[in-house]
């Protein structure tokens, strides 16, 4: 087979005529009837046992061209991708097949969406503003204090409640002098000042012992149930038992308690390291991509609607999997964020045509820059991703296609590329969007702003969430 004629259409798209040869198109044919064969019937044989000429004659010549198509497509699919030197996104439609006079073979037209010729403006030497790394002590004392509130003891107390504690009790609720339905609980846990109860509540225990007895005038509010907002309500309440939380002191006894290490210094140290790690992360992310919307901002190019198309629905995948690892479908999902299905759609897409901007851009730059990835580089990465996510390294190679850890590979160099040429501004006297239109580019005049070392390491910018190796889709 071979290319007959590619005619390039406006937005990357081309219509494509793929000559079948004589041999090719028999040999299609051939396989249609051993596959229909049994299913023809021809007075005088047996099922399957009827000649194909004999066929062909009684029912005409083109009864198992249309068999032999669909014998023929995912070759002739193979060939376009491998051997025509296009980039094809996503899956060619067929618009006609014109199968030649005596079946001497065939002509397949396509039509296809192409990846998009891009042009960058600079990508070297931009600047833009790099929020803070720093993690403040409060970020620890905060940690600190709420693992010492999950590892502390629970004791019963006979004093007045006070807030924190927990408290055990009866209670029924009335309104207008009747009880109503879901009003009333035996040896309920509360803990005071978890704002739990309708407003009013919990302040109104305060000061209560055991056995003792209160009645609570309250009103629900407006934004409650629809038959009792806004209404006065008593709570009729018994006090059975009052806990008192008792927080661990926060020494080396409790550091080797929660912890690997032997003293709360190094353990806070540990704290501060992990902290430290997951802002600079947050800080490398944020710099970079910044700059790659300034490079997509700058870059030319025509993106086909099926390139997106393919992106909207790996990243909607992977998306609707992390949820699903936290136990939220997604209508639940949905319901808590007062999304409808159109928006969460239209949201998705807006995400994946500006991913597939940053995958075009670098990868644009990566042709550029002559970046290479060897096998030794594949295999490290395949190694060092099994090892992360606990994987078998068998299996990792059977769900990430070897083609799509290389082109992943060289775009987390070309980023690397963009952020270490970079410089990166103090949030507080980087400009603003609106001053760097008025100076043409966002690496324009910047000597009055205090730069700071440009980043050593950085994620690649469209690489997916962590969460999981991400399904990923290069080629189609």
């Amino acid at each position: 087979m071979n290319i007959k004629t590619f005619d390039k259409k406006k937005k990357s798209e081309a219509e494509i005529v793929v000559e079948i040869d004589p041999e090719e198109f028999e040999t299609a044919v051939a396989k249609a009837f051993i596959k229909n064969k049994n299913k023809v019937t021809v007075p005088g044989f047996r099922k399957g046992k009827a000649p194909r000429r004999i066929i062909e004659r009684m029912y005409g010549a083109t009864i198992f061209h249309a068999d032999a198509f669909e014998i023929l497509v995912p070759d002739v699919l193979e060939f376009m991708d491998n051997e025509s030197g296009f980039k094809i996104v996503g899956a060619p439609s067929i618009t006609d097949v014109d199968v030649k006079e005596n079946n001497a073979g065939a002509d397949f037209t396509f039509t296809a969406s192409l990846y998009p010729e891009v042009t960058l403006g600079e990508y070297k030497g931009l600047s833009a503003a790099k929020p803070d790394a720093e993690v403040p002590e409060s970020v620890i004392d905060a940690e600190l204090a709420d693992l010492r509130l999950r590892n502390a003891r629970i004791e019963k107390v006979d004093r007045p409640a006070a807030l924190g504690d927990v408290a055990v009790f009866d209670f029924e609720g009335f309104v207008d002098g009747e009880p109503f339905e879901g009003g009333k609980a035996d040896n309920y846990e509360l803990e005071l000042g978890s704002n739990s109860f309708i407003q009013g509540f919990e302040e109104k225990m305060l000061g209560m012992s055991t056995g003792e007895e209160r009645e609570l005038d309250l009103v629900f509010p407006d934004e409650y149930a629809e038959h009792l907002a806004g209404k006065p309500v008593v709570f009729k309440v018994r006090l059975n038992e009052l806990r008192e939380k008792q927080m661990p002191d926060l020494d080396d006894e409790f550091a080797k308690d929660v912890s690997e290490f032997d003293t709360l210094k190094e353990y806070k140290a540990d704290i501060r390291a992990k902290h430290e790690k997951t802002k600079h992360e947050e800080s490398d992310s944020a710099f970079e991509n910044s700059l790659m919307d300034m490079i997509v901002e700058s870059m030319e190019a025509e993106i086909p609607d099926a390139m997106v198309d393919v992106q909207q629905d790996i990243a909607t995948k992977n998306f609707i999997r992390q949820l699903s690892a936290y136990g939220i479908g997604v209508e639940n999902y949905l319901n808590m964020t007062g999304m409808t299905p159109e928006e969460f759609g239209a949201t998705m897409r807006e995400k994946s045509v500006q991913q597939v901007k940053v995958a075009l851009a670098l990868e644009k730059i990566a042709e550029l820059e002559g970046i290479e990835v060897s096998g030794e580089d594949v295999e490290k990465e395949y190694n060092e991703t099994a090892e992360r996510y606990g994987m078998e390294l068998d299996k990792l190679k059977e769900t990430l296609k070897e083609k799509d850890v290389m082109a992943d590979l060289r775009m987390r160099r070309a980023a690397k590329i963009v952020t270490e040429s970079a410089i990166a501004l103090d949030p507080d006297s980087a400009p603003r969007p609106s001053e760097q239109d008025e100076k043409g580019s966002a690496g324009g005049k910047k000597a009055a702003a205090k730069p700071k070392k440009p980043a050593a390491k950085n994620k690649a910018a469209a690489k997916p969430d962590e969460d999981e190796p991400a399904e990923t889709d290069k080629d189609n």
